[in-house]
C-alpha cells in the first residue's frame, strides 16, 4: 500500500499520478526510463579494433601512393637520373617486410625471411643497376654475399628458436653464437674485396668474447640452480 507524498491520498499501485493534487507518483523500487540527454551516454562503447586488412590496405596505398608520386616527379620535372627508382624499391621492399605480419599471416617464416632476403638483394642489385658500371663488383663481391650470410644466418637462428626449446637463455646462446660467425664472415668479405690478405683481426677480438659468453651460458643452461637463480635474478 502507497500513499501520495503532498497529500496522503491512499493510492493504487498502477496510478501515475495522484488524483487528488496530480503529484507524480515515483516508486523507487522500479526504475523509470530517463527522458532527454543527459551529460554521459546511457550505454558502455568501445573503439573498434583495427583489422590486420585494415592495415595492410592503408600499408599498400601509401606506399602504392609514394612510389606513383616520386615516379610522375622524376619522369616530368627531375629528369636528370631515375632517382625514383630507388624510392619504388625501397617501397617494395617494406612491402615485403611487411606482408606476413599484415597482409597474410599463413606465410611460413622461413619463405617470409627468403623473401626479404631475396628483396634487399634486389635493391642492391638495382642500386647497381643505376651506378656506373665500374662500381658494380662491389655488389658481387661484398653486398650480395654479406645479404646471404645474414639470410642464412636468420633462418638457422629462427629454425633453432622453433625446433629446440627456447628460452632468453638459449635465445642468448644461439645469439652469441652467430654474432662472431657474421663477424668474422663480415672481416673476411671486405679483405677479399680490398685485396688483402686474409687474416682475422677485429672479428677475433669479437670471436673471444662471445666464445666466453658461450661457456657461461652453456654453463648456466646445464646446471638447474644456477638457470633457476638467473631467472630469478633478471625476472624471466
Amino acid at each position: 500500500m502507497s500513499y501520495c507524498v503532498n497529500c496522503g491520498v491512499e493510492l493504487e499501485a498502477s496510478l501515475k499520478e495522484c488524483p487528488l493534487c496530480n503529484t507524480p507518483v515515483i516508486n523507487p523500487k522500479q526504475p523509470h526510463p530517463v527522458t532527454g540527454s543527459g551529460p554521459y551516454p546511457s550505454s558502455k562503447g568501445q573503439v573498434e579494433v583495427v583489422k590486420r586488412k585494415d592495415l595492410g590496405i592503408l600499408l599498400s596505398i601509401v606506399l602504392s601512393a609514394t612510389s606513383i608520386t616520386c615516379f610522375l616527379l622524376n619522369l616530368f620535372v627531375f629528369k636528370g637520373s631515375l632517382w625514383s627508382f630507388l624510392v619504388i624499391g625501397i617501397c617494395l621492399c617494406l612491402f615485403f617486410f611487411a606482408f606476413p605480419a599484415v597482409i597474410y599471416t599463413k606465410t611460413p617464416v622461413y619463405v617470409a625471411l627468403l623473401a626479404d632476403g631475396v628483396a634487399v638483394g634486389l635493391y642492391l642489385y638495382l642500386i647497381t643497376f643505376l651506378t656506373t658500371t665500374a662500381t658494380a663488383r662491389w655488389f658481387w663481391q661484398l653486398g650480395l654475399p654479406i645479404v646471404v650470410t645474414v639470410t642464412v644466418l636468420i633462418e638457422i637462428f629462427t629454425f633453432l628458436a622453433h625446433k629446440l626449446p627456447f628460452s632468453v637463455l638459449t635465445g642468448s646462446l644461439y645469439f652469441f653464437i652467430e654474432v662472431p660467425v657474421l663477424c668474422v664472415a663480415l672481416e673476411l668479405l671486405i679483405k677479399r674485396f680490398c685485396h688483402v690478405p686474409y687474416r682475422i683481426t677485429w672479428s677475433a677480438v669479437v670471436l673471444t668474447v662471445c666464445v666466453i659468453i658461450d661457456i657461461t651460458l652453456i654453463t648456466i643452461i646445464a646446471k638447474k640452480r644456477l638457470r633457476n637463480e638467473v631467472r630469478r635474478r633478471l625476472h624471466f
